[in-house]
């Protein structure tokens, strides 16, 4: 039996299969894609399909996405759990430039609880370590912001299986956010840790980027499946560890749907055989 439920450091229950903002912004993840109305009417369908983790950033637009995640679902219904990243300054498309100072990392939490209207964020992502700043004093600064009530819990993103280590020695860490899909396994190791510690694993870039839905060896399965190669792609996360918890992102109704229904495929053992020798 494939475990629909995630216990967030063991207190917040969230369907695995959850949804990522990052695609309602435009190109480059940078100013807005298209009118408000469809990102909102992605928002609301993918909460109404049960949608429990809504995984946004500061910087997707930068600002947009977590203004849209307000406006589509503030009042924000009971038992949805935002998760968003700080850490991280644009200046343009694809431009990115780390930033883990203290300081600045309290204004750009505080700045989110203000855009997504909350009075505490339930996950607050590093987006970054910040390679010039002590991890101490990142994380440091992260602890303060949990003990005044303004994060429930702190996950880091794109870090390895030595960092988290290091990281768990100076606070709880609740999750990690690594790229991770069929044909990248780069942060096995991470993915191991986080089973030994049962830290929740969201993987970005679930789908490769959109290469998934055109693998082969997807395609077959899925075709015996009914399905598409995408939800293969999906339901293969959902199965090959309690601890991942995809979050694709869309700004498309049909997609959303597509990407939903992968919670709903039952993988064999040749199946997984077969996709587990992608790597």
């Amino acid at each position: 039996m494939i475990p629909e439920i995630f216990e967030l450091a063991g207190q917040l229950p969230v369907r695995r299969l959850g949804y990522g903002t990052a695609q309602l912004t435009g190109p480059g993840y940078w100013g807005p894609r298209g009118g408000a109305r469809d990102a909102v009417a992605v928002l609301r369908r993918a909460v109404e399909r049960g949608v429990t983790l809504i995984d946004t950033a500061d910087n997707y637009g930068p600002s947009i996405a977590e203004e849209l995640v307000a406006e589509a679902l503030y009042p924000y219904p009971a038992g949805l759990v935002i998760a968003t990243k700080g850490g991280v300054v644009r200046t343009g498309p694809d431009a990115w430039h780390i930033e883990g100072r203290p300081e600045r990392l309290r204004a750009m939490c505080e700045a989110s609880l203000r855009r997504l209207r909350l009075d505490t964020i339930d996950l607050y992502q590093l987006h970054r370590l910040d390679p010039d700043v002590p991890m101490a004093e990142q994380l440091g600064a992260l602890d303060e912001l949990r003990r005044e009530g303004k994060i429930r819990h702190i996950g880091l993103d794109s870090v390895t299986a030595e960092q988290l280590e290091a990281a768990r020695e100076l606070t709880d860490i609740a999750s990690v956010q690594n790229r991770y899909n069929l044909t990248d396994r780069a942060s096995e190791p991470l993915l191991k840790l986080c089973e030994a510690h049962g830290i929740a694993f969201l993987p970005w870039f679930p789908l490769g980027n959109g290469s998934l839905t055109t693998d082969r060896v997807c395609a077959d399965i899925a075709a015996a499946h009914g399905v598409s190669p995408g939800r293969i792609a999906l339901a293969w996360l959902l199965h090959r560890s309690p601890v991942l918890c995809p979050t694709p992102g869309t700004g498309s109704l049909a997609h959303l749907e597509e990407n939903l229904d992968a919670a709903a495929v039952r993988l064999g053992e040749e199946d997984m055989s077969r996709l587990d020798a992608l790597s």
